[in-house]
């Protein structure tokens, strides 16, 4: 049996204000899908990024609840060309209105590192080597 890693998937409460976040990030999602019940976004590689509304998952799951809101301990890393991008990226964010967990530092494994989260509260780590 080989296993291998190929979606990951998101809850959402709010398709098109988390399709917005992600497009801001530079992923290439879909345009008009911010209706949609269920997105997907091929990243390099051929590894998928998808999105699920709430609505979506208690069609097959009737008594799907969040554990809190947000992270439950998985977090997004994405990585960028220089300290500066991490920067200006996550002040972006921050001000278009998303939480900023940690401001950019110099991290001591060697990267320029952020924390922010999405709009639904997961953790969205922003880095590139130093």
């Amino acid at each position: 049996m080989t296993v291998r890693l190929n979606v990951v998937g998101i809850v959402v409460q709010d398709m098109g204000r988390s399709l917005a976040f992600y497009r801001r990030l530079g992923l290439d999602v879909p345009a008009g899908a911010d209706g949609e019940p269920h997105v997907e976004a091929v990243l390099a590689g051929g590894m998928k990024l998808t999105w699920d509304t709430e609505a979506t998952i208690r069609s097959f799951m009737p008594g799907f609840q969040r554990h809190g809101h947000g992270n439950d301990g998985m977090s997004l890393a994405f990585e960028l060309d220089s300290p500066a991008e991490v920067d200006t990226l996550y002040q972006e964010l921050v001000d278009l209105g998303h939480h900023g967990e940690m401001k950019p530092w110099d991290a001591f494994w060697g990267q320029r590192y952020a924390v922010l989260h999405d709009p639904d509260g997961n953790g969205v780590d922003l880095y590139c080597a130093l």
